[in-house]
């Protein structure tokens, strides 16, 4: 059974998977900075500092204890009351957006590399030696007469 797992693991597919995943969770972070960092911020400029994270509706009560700002989401948030972050869920939505492009980009990339490959002509195969013999015998034939 241990044999039968190294060769599981020793496989390239699960090796190429493992690489994938963790290449695909960096490439996750990267594209969240580049949503919250940058695109965000961007499309709120443009909007007149229009800030998505901190958009949300309140659904319970603020507890009397509460310490932090009415109008910061994280800070409701932590303090456990209820809300709907649609400015969180559009955040997300164009994060998801993009990195569904970039895959699909990817993914379309390769398709046109493996096509190509595909489109090459093979070179013909070589005769079989039995054509080969008859056509020397022929040509061999043709000096003589």
């Amino acid at each position: 059974m241990l044999n039968d797992f190294k060769a599981f693991i020793n496989k390239g597919n699960v090796v190429d998977l493992a690489v994938a995943v963790i290449i695909g969770a960096a490439f996750g972070r990267i594209v969240t900075s580049l949503t919250d960092d940058l695109i965000m911020p961007v499309i709120g400029y443009v909007t007149g500092g229009l800030d998505f994270s901190s958009h949300f509706l309140r659904l319970g009560a603020i507890p009397a204890d509460f310490k932090g700002s009415v109008t910061s989401y994280a800070d409701l948030k932590s303090a456990g009351v209820p809300l709907i972050g649609f400015g969180q869920f559009i955040t997300v939505a164009v994060n998801f957006l993009i990195v569904a492009f970039i895959v699909f980009l990817l993914v379309r990339a390769i398709q046109r590399v493996e096509h190509k490959k595909d489109e090459t002509p093979a070179a013909p195969p070589a005769p079989p030696e039995d054509v080969v013999l008859l056509r020397e015998i022929l040509a061999e034939l043709k000096k003589k007469g």
